[in-house]
């Protein structure tokens, strides 16, 4: 926990930001103070990282889990239902779905209603890897807008009082754009709140994110919150996509790669409070960095495991500390927490935040062509094209 670990500073600097606080978001029953949801992410957003998240926002925001493929929940797959397990401290429980079958997506969203496995369900749209799309899945979809359709109002009608949002992008390529299209489906079909991020799938994470979208759906369907993702790689970028687009809420998805503590920063920045303090040193973020391997050896039961999971995070944390590239691949390479933590302590901890050291993390590709089922872009109606496998029996994405 932060207490624990030493309190994680923030690096809130006013710098024409909002005077206010930002108004809660509700989703269905939930109210969710500040506007701030944590972007479901394959293999990040398991439940050790939304719980160190957590921890650093006070237990203010929104934390969706891994995406969950539809047919694996329904099948009861081991990996897909260790993946919708929540700590207790968590709450509302958020999951987030993926499917393109109307019929297994209200199966799955019945037995989530029915076997109270959550209080919220996102379903994606946004998912731009070619494992998905060429499947007709994730931002491929909403451009079958019958079948876009189908499975929204399975999913409303099978969750009973558990409130539905989506997530999604502004379409397929910059010639078959969808946006405005599927979130004014969304809203005859009752879903609660869409989040858009303003890129293509063809962008995938590369190029600019376009705020100017999110501020076109927001006056496109003024009946629901819209939420904003998209480089927020710190609290200013945050509030500077609300108060330009006029958005209810932020998602934030590569931010927070390592940099857990940035929902500490929104937290603070949304509740109008605009320190200008320091910023974490090398030792703090290091003493996160165990903290997070730690979670992650008890959620699998496993240290040794938990450890080589981390693996991934250790560039994530030290992007743009003075750290030697051997040292940075012993650390990514490291086996228990007792080595983590050994080799961590040689490093200089004293070393201030560094420069620059916000911005981008994560893929960064773009401009890449969408893998799509034959035929997919004739009729954006038509649904004839959609893979009967496309509902793989793993999750992930």
């Amino acid at each position: 926990m932060p207490g624990a670990l030493g309190r994680v500073p923030l690096r809130i600097r006013d710098n024409g930001a909002m005077p206010t606080p930002v108004p809660p978001l509700q989703i269905g029953p939930h109210t969710v103070r500040p506007p701030v949801v944590l972007a479901p992410m394959a293999g990040i957003t398991n439940a050790p990282f939304r719980t160190l998240c957590r921890e650093f926002s006070g237990g203010k925001g929104l934390f969706v889990s891994e995406m969950i493929t539809t047919r694996a929940l329904v099948e009861r797959n081991e990996k897909t239902m260790q993946l919708i397990r929540f700590d207790a401290s968590e709450k509302p429980r958020s999951i987030q779905l993926y499917g393109v079958d109307p019929a297994t997506v209200g199966k799955a969203v019945r037995m989530i209603a029915e076997e109270d496995l959550a209080d919220h369900i996102d379903l994606n749209f946004g998912c731009p890897v070619p494992k998905v799309t060429r499947k007709g899945g994730g931002s491929a979809l909403p451009y079958k807008r019958h079948l876009l359709r189908a499975i929204l109002r399975e999913a409303v009608s099978g969750a009973g009082d558990l409130p539905v949002t989506m997530k999604m992008r502004k379409g397929i390529d910059d010639d078959h754009i969808t946006y405005l299209d599927a979130g004014r489906i969304a809203v005859e079909e009752g879903v609660t709140s869409i989040a858009l991020h303003g890129r293509t799938a063809a962008q995938h994470y590369g190029g600019t994110a376009d705020w100017d979208a999110i501020a076109r759906l927001k006056e496109h369907v003024p009946e629901i919150p819209v939420l904003g993702n998209g480089d927020v790689w710190s609290a200013q970028d945050a509030l500077r996509m609300v108060r330009e687009t006029g958005c209810d809420g932020v998602v934030v998805g590569r931010g927070c790669l390592g940099r857990p503590w940035l929902f500490a920063d929104l937290v603070a920045a949304f509740e109008g409070r605009h320190e200008d303090v320091a910023a974490p040193s090398l030792r703090e973020v290091a003493d996160v960095m165990v903290r997070h391997a730690t979670l992650l050896g008890e959620w699998a039961g496993d240290e040794s495991k938990g450890v080589v999971d981390f693996r991934k995070h250790v560039a994530w944390y030290l992007k743009g500390f003075a750290v030697g590239s051997e040292m940075r691949k012993r650390l990514a390479v490291t086996s228990s927490l007792a080595e983590l933590r050994a080799g961590l302590d040689e490093l200089d901890l004293g070393q201030p935040w560094p420069t620059g050291a916000d911005g981008p993390r994560g893929r960064t590709s773009g401009n890449n062509r969408v893998v799509l089922p034959d035929g997919w872009l004739k009729d954006p109606y038509d649904c004839a094209g959609v893979d009967e496998e496309a509902e793989q029996d793993t999750s992930g994405g």
